[in-house]
């Protein structure tokens, strides 16, 4: 089975949720961007991506508005299930900007990135920001061209931001618009699809019949017509 979940921000102890860690052999877990284990290519790093690798489920994730881009971009990139990915190692797969993946008969669009919030407080601190963040004009370009021939048709969105009207249901603030949401504003008018997940908000809730934020829980793909805040993997 497929699930998915919020940002991680390199934070090894979420793979200590029970809910992640009943996972089986062949399930998918998929991360809503901010993935973070990708950073200084240092010891830790290393042992954690070695800890992952060992993990009978595979580990898929959008990238977020903190990446490290530089060090993210080395791993080449491969076909993968119908679409561009970078496998980061056998099991670990980063699911590229603009892409429709084919997954136990689901079609899956992905659109990592996003605009940093906090991108003053950052520059302020002097931490390292990539521009490599926010999407290209040509990869929002070839994610409509890969969902022209699927006919504007996938069965679920994953993204790391999500659609000016969904996040303004969600923060009170006057710069919710953006490029990349006004693209999603677009695509959500377009495409038919059944859900779309996303995370960067930091909250978990399901909206509605049609998207659904993520941070910290682990929910089914196919989300159950349920209260959400009991939402579990099916054995």
């Amino acid at each position: 089975m497929i699930y998915v979940t919020g940002d991680m921000h390199g934070n090894i102890s979420r793979f200590e949720d029970k809910r992640i860690n009943r996972l089986k052999k062949g399930d998918y877990i998929i991360v809503c961007g901010d993935f973070g284990f990708i950073w200084d290519g240092g010891r830790v790093e290393e042992k954690t991506l070695a800890f992952m690798a060992r993990q009978r489920y595979s580990i898929l994730f959008v990238d977020g508005c903190h990446e490290n881009f530089d060090r993210l971009y080395k791993y080449p990139m491969t076909d993968w299930n119908g679409g561009r990915a970078r496998l980061i190692r056998p099991n670990v797969v980063h699911l590229c900007r603009g892409q429709v993946y084919e997954l136990e008969g689901n079609k899956i669009f992905t659109m990592g990135g996003g605009c940093s919030a906090d991108l003053d407080l950052r520059q302020q601190r002097g931490t390292k920001w990539w521009p490599e963040e926010t999407p290209t004009t040509e990869e929002m370009a070839e994610g409509v061209d890969n969902l022209f021939r699927h006919n504007l048709e996938v069965d679920y969105i994953i993204t790391h931001e999500c659609p000016t009207k969904v996040k303004d249901l969600l923060i009170d603030q006057v710069d919710n618009f953006n490029a990349l949401t006004a693209f999603f504003d677009e695509m959500s008018r377009q495409v038919k699809y059944k859900h779309w997940f996303f995370g960067s908000v930091h909250q978990d809730k399901h909206l509605s019949s049609a998207h659904t934020a993520l941070f910290e829980h682990v929910v089914p793909l196919e989300v159950p017509k349920t209260v959400f805040g009991v939402t579990k993997p099916q054995q």
